[in-house]
């Protein structure tokens, strides 16, 4: 995702002849915990070319609207077009098969959407279509909140300057984990602190939670919950 949202935002600085560039990146896929549960990375860069300065900032969407459906006519996906708020959420109709190319995306249009499930029908060789939520930020909804949120913390960290340099973008670069339990005192694998970084001088500072949170709960402690 940095690599990709790197290059975007070096494009956009060439085309414009900008010192800078801006760029977003997104992605979804399985949980790495739970499999079976879907998550979605959003990510916002900032790049000065003339310094290499970086500015870097993540969300993590726990309940993205990322899901697909198979079905043989347009009565099998009602429920699930009502599911991912279609047509706010646009669709990806494809056959059922191995390497079949989808038929059409972007589909906010019952009608047009019936229509591609039969033409998919009639191509696939299991004689079914997969529905899938359109991951495309443009054409889901519920990601264009996810980056709405994020740009507006991204927007308060451009306006945070380095308490060393006053470079813009001082803020959180990573966490350190150790939060103790609260009946035990063992430590956990939840967050205990953050270091906050400047990407111009990379002078660092360890910071508290943001949640201000102190102590884990048994549940989440490795001696009172092994």
């Amino acid at each position: 995702m940095l690599e990709a949202a790197r290059a975007k935002a070096r494009a956009a600085a060439d085309a414009k002849g900008l010192p800078v560039g801006l760029a977003s990146e997104g992605a979804y896929g399985p949980h790495p915990a739970i499999p079976f549960m879907p998550i979605g990375r959003e990510l916002l860069l900032w790049r000065n070319e003339l310094t290499g300065h970086e500015i870097v900032e993540m969300i993590i969407d726990e309940a993205p609207c990322f899901d697909q459906v198979t079905a043989s006519s347009m009565s099998d996906v009602e429920a699930f077009l009502d599911r991912i708020e279609f047509p706010e959420t646009a669709v990806i109709v494809s056959p059922v098969g191995h390497g079949i190319a989808p038929l059409a995306k972007g589909v906010q249009d019952r009608p047009m959407v019936a229509e591609a499930i039969e033409r998919a029908v009639r191509e696939s060789p299991e004689d079914r279509a997969v529905i899938q939520s359109d991951m495309r930020a443009h054409m889901n909804r519920h990601r264009m909140g996810v980056i709405a949120r994020l740009s507006e913390r991204f927007a308060a960290r451009l306006a945070t300057p380095c308490p060393s340099c006053s470079a813009p973008g001082f803020g959180i670069a990573r966490s350190e984990a150790g939060l103790p339990c609260g009946d035990c005192g063992a430590a956990t694998q939840l967050t205990r602190s953050v270091i906050l970084s400047c990407g111009a001088c990379h002078f660092e500072r360890r910071a508290p939670r943001p949640d201000g949170r102190m102590y884990a709960g048994p549940a989440e402690c490795p001696e009172c919950n092994p």
